[in-house]
């Protein structure tokens, strides 16, 4: 019986161990945007509102999702040339940078594919 309880709560801790491991990677890469919903819970975020528009071609979430990958709104063109919108097009999808130009947000993983079209 001490062998089976033995095995049992050191199966039961490794399973422990690996479900905080994938936690802290989902928090630390945060692909599923995880962390802003933290600190907005924790208090901790940041909660003054943003009066400057920092990109007249950007809505505040894009503006907000943007400064959460660490990327200056600013520095995002103003304007997106033909050129451009094609490429977004070919790597997203049309009707996903139509959604954008509608006001969604990208995700990281978007951003990070179509970075090149920029």
């Amino acid at each position: 019986m001490k062998k089976f309880l033995n095995i049992f709560f050191v199966a039961l801790g490794g399973v422990f161990f690996c479900l905080l491991m994938v936690g802290a990677l989902l928090f630390i890469l945060d692909s599923y945007q995880i962390r802003p919903m933290v600190t907005d819970l924790t208090g901790k975020g940041d909660t003054s509102e943003t009066t400057a528009d920092k990109n007249p071609a950007l809505s505040p979430t894009q503006e907000k999702t943007l400064e959460t990958f660490g990327i200056d709104p600013a520095s995002v063109p103003s304007s997106i040339t033909p050129e451009q919108e094609a490429c977004f097009i070919e790597i997203l999808g049309e009707a996903r940078v139509t959604e954008i130009k509608n006001g969604d947000s990208p995700t990281m993983t978007e951003y990070l594919k179509a970075k090149a079209c920029i």
